[in-house]
């Protein structure tokens, strides 16, 4: 915890904020975007650019800056100091060979899930997903999961936080309507999403629980949606899903 204002480093800040403004549909990004993107000034935006590049964690053509693979050094870092992944991802890779399909394991990081293990049998989605990849948590099935297990009004100023732009066409994007999803999905224990982050994807999560059932993730199976009817993936997939959620109890403080 900072004790005072010189604890905190505005130009480490900066370049951080920086750095989050690649995203996966955007991955090259002028000076002039970077400085939309952040707030901050393109004097500012340039050099913290120019900085990265120098240091090796972003490529720059000239007028297009991306990041490097050496980026990841900071992601992997986190992550490998999290048990959460290294507990999980046996499990998920079990599931997800036994089943033939895509398993993930997300935590809630403000508006948004953030996946922190996954175990992928195929590409489901037009973007790749990977450990430090995130999508918004009121359409996503393990989003749903790790805001139903919020108190009611946490988890409705999250959604009125969040950009409810619809993603497809079968996007629930109210937040009345949200809420009742969220309330029913807190009564069965699983969510099940269809084709409301991306046409063609179904998903289906379940919460793992920690050893005092506490909700500390989320864990779900992604699939093309080729079945006659989003029910079919309940009646298929969730006895497994159910199986490594308890299993995976006993092991989660």
């Amino acid at each position: 915890m900072m004790n005072k204002s010189t604890d905190f480093v505005a130009s480490l800040a900066k370049g951080l904020r920086v750095i989050e403004a690649f995203q996966a549909e955007k991955p090259r990004l002028s000076i002039t975007d970077v400085a939309q993107e952040t707030g901050l000034d393109r004097a500012t935006a340039r050099r913290c650019l120019l900085t990265l590049a120098e240091l090796g964690y972003a490529d720059y053509d000239g007028k297009f800056f991306s990041l490097t693979p050496r980026i990841l050094r900071l992601g992997v870092a986190a992550l490998a100091s999290m048990p959460l992944p290294q507990i999980v991802q046996p499990w998920l890779d079990q599931l997800s060979e036994r089943v033939g399909q895509s398993c993930s394991v997300a935590i809630l990081e403000g508006t948004e899930i953030l996946y922190v293990a996954r175990a992928a049998q195929r590409r489901v989605m037009s973007i790749g997903l990977m450990p430090g990849s995130r999508l918004p948590a009121f359409c996503t099935s393990m989003g749903r999961v790790l805001l139903a297990a919020l108190p009611r009004e946490e988890a409705r100023e999250i959604i009125e936080n969040s950009d409810l732009s619809p993603r497809t066409p079968h996007s629930l994007t109210g937040i009345s309507d949200l809420m009742q999803e969220l309330d029913r999905v807190r009564l069965q224990g699983y969510a099940l999403v269809d084709q409301e982050v991306e046409l063609g994807l179904r998903s289906l999560s379940v919460p793992l629980l920690n050893q005092r059932g506490e909700t500390v993730a989320a864990l779900n199976i992604g699939l093309a949606a080729l079945q006659p009817g989003a029910g079919a993936v309940v009646a298929e997939y969730l006895d497994g899903l159910l199986r490594v959620q308890e299993g995976l109890k006993r092991v989660l403080r």
